[in-house]
C-alpha cells in the first residue's frame, strides 16, 4: 500500500486515487455513520473541500483509497471554528503553524492487520507531512478513546482544548495533535516504516510528543499493543 500527499493541483497525477477517496469517505461517514453530509453518486464532500486542503490517503495496488485524512491551515476556513468553537476554551487558532486534520479513517472492509498498517501510515505521514511545512500542531475534534487508543499509542502527544460533548453516540473533543521530528520518530518507532510518503509526495504548500505515557508508563508494551489493535478494530470514522 502506497501513501499520497494529493493537492487539487495535483489531482491530474492521482486520478483515480482521488475519485475513490471521496467514495471511500461516502461508505464511512453517509452509509456507516449515518450523518447529514453532501453527497452525491455515493461520493462525500464538503465546504471545506477547497484548494486549501491537502488529503493523504493510503492506496491499494488498485489505486483505490483505502485510508484518508484531510489537512486544511486554520488561516481559511476549517471545520472546528465553523462547526464546533464551543469544544475548544481557548482563541481558536488563524497561524500557518497550526492545521486542521478531519476526514480521518479507513476502509472496514479491511482485515485488523491491514486496518492497523493503514491507520499507522496515515498518522506517519500527517507528521512527516507537518515536519516538511513546519507545522507544530494539528487540531481535530474525534472521540476521546481515538486520541487516547490510536493517537496517543503512536506516539503523538495530545492536549485536549475543552470539554468533551455526545457527538454520533461517543464523547468527542477538540484537541491538538503535536507535530515534530521528536514525535515522528516515535511514531516511526511504533509503525516500523523508515518513511511513509515519498519525498516527491511531501509538497511544498505553505511556510515553513501522541505520548505512550498517555497510555500509562507502566503499561506493557504487548499489553499496550493488544490495546491499540482493540481500539483500531472498532475505529470509527472520525469528523
Amino acid at each position: 500500500m502506497r501513501t499520497l500527499s494529493i493537492r487539487w493541483d495535483t489531482v491530474h497525477r492521482h486520478g483515480e486515487a482521488w475519485i475513490s477517496h471521496h467514495r471511500l469517505r461516502y461508505r464511512m461517514f453517509v452509509e456507516r455513520q449515518g450523518w447529514s453530509v453532501p453527497h452525491y453518486e455515493c461520493m462525500e464532500y464538503d465546504q471545506f473541500d477547497t484548494p486549501a486542503a491537502t488529503y493523504i490517503l493510503v492506496v491499494d495496488e488498485h489505486d483505490q483509497a483505502v485510508g484518508t485524512a484531510r489537512l486544511i491551515p486554520t488561516t481559511r476556513p476549517y471545520m472546528v471554528e465553523s462547526l464546533w468553537p464551543n469544544l475548544v476554551e481557548s482563541p481558536l487558532p488563524h497561524s500557518d503553524q497550526i492545521w486542521e486534520a478531519s476526514r480521518f479513517g479507513c476502509d472496514r472492509a479491511l482485515g485488523a492487520g491491514r486496518r492497523r498498517r493503514v491507520i499507522g501510515q496515515l498518522i506517519q505521514a500527517c507528521q512527516e507531512f507537518g515536519v516538511t511545512q513546519g507545522i507544530t500542531s494539528f487540531l481535530a475534534v474525534m472521540p476521546s478513546w481515538v486520541f487516547q487508543n490510536v493517537i496517543a499509542a503512536h506516539g503523538c502527544p495530545v492536549q485536549p482544548l475543552g470539554p468533551a460533548m455526545s457527538l454520533h453516540g461517543h464523547a468527542t473533543e477538540a484537541a491538538t495533535i503535536q507535530v515534530s521530528r521528536a514525535v515522528l520518530d516515535l511514531v516511526r518507532a511504533r509503525t516500523g516504516l523508515r518513511q511513509a510518503l515519498k519525498e516527491a509526495e511531501q509538497l511544498q504548500v505553505g511556510p515553513a510528543s501522541l505520548s505512550p505515557a498517555l497510555l500509562g508508563d507502566d503499561v506493557p508494551e504487548r499489553e499496550q499493543d493488544h490495546r491499540t489493535l482493540a481500539a483500531m478494530s472498532r475505529l470509527v470514522d472520525v469528523p
